[in-house]
């Protein structure tokens, strides 16, 4: 099965996601794809506290956030929480210079890497919803991120927004 979930910045997507792949996995192996490549100490901070919500969780943790065609194998049997596209397409697209074929690629990349595992569960933070207009370089990250989460949506079997903690199904149907 494969999911998107998306909302605002810290509105209990990665949570949800957490809860939503361990139940999907049953007793199959769950890995938590970590795309954040920390820039600061508030990305510092962000990631410890995620590494110590799934503690004791049994994930095992693939830290990669770009170029995930060259991705580390995966058992076909895995269950894959990918935290986040947002961090993944910011990589790509300003990483190594500004990327404006970020978007396509990184669209084409999830979805390749979704269908070689039995079940993932993707999340995304909603930046493109607030209807402020940002200088040109800003506005062509929040159009590509909105792109790539219409495609995931189209593509997989479920899509919902956390909102405050609460998930509100857009598409499909989530695990019990």
């Amino acid at each position: 099965m494969r999911i998107l979930l998306s909302g605002g910045s810290k509105s209990g997507k990665s949570g949800a996601a957490q809860d939503i792949v361990r139940k999907l996995a049953g007793d199959g192996p769950v890995y938590y794809w970590a795309a954040m490549e920390p820039v600061d100490r508030e990305d510092d901070e962000r990631i410890r506290n995620h590494l110590a919500d799934r503690d004791g969780l049994g994930f095992i943790t693939i830290e990669r956030g770009r170029s995930l065609a060259d991705e580390p194998p995966l058992p076909r049997e895995a269950s894959v929480l990918f935290d986040s596209v947002t961090a993944l397409l910011a990589n790509e697209m300003f990483g190594g210079g500004y990327d404006a074929g970020a978007p396509e690629r990184a669209l084409a990349e999830l979805l390749a890497l979704s269908a070689k595992c039995r079940n993932f569960v993707c999340v995304a933070d909603e930046v493109f919803r607030d209807g402020a207009v940002f200088e040109e370089t800003t506005e062509s990250y929040r159009r590509g991120l909105a792109a790539i989460c219409r495609g995931l949506a189209k593509e997989f079997d479920a899509a919902a927004e956390v909102s405050c903690g609460v998930i509100r199904i857009m598409k499909g149907r989530l695990p019990e």
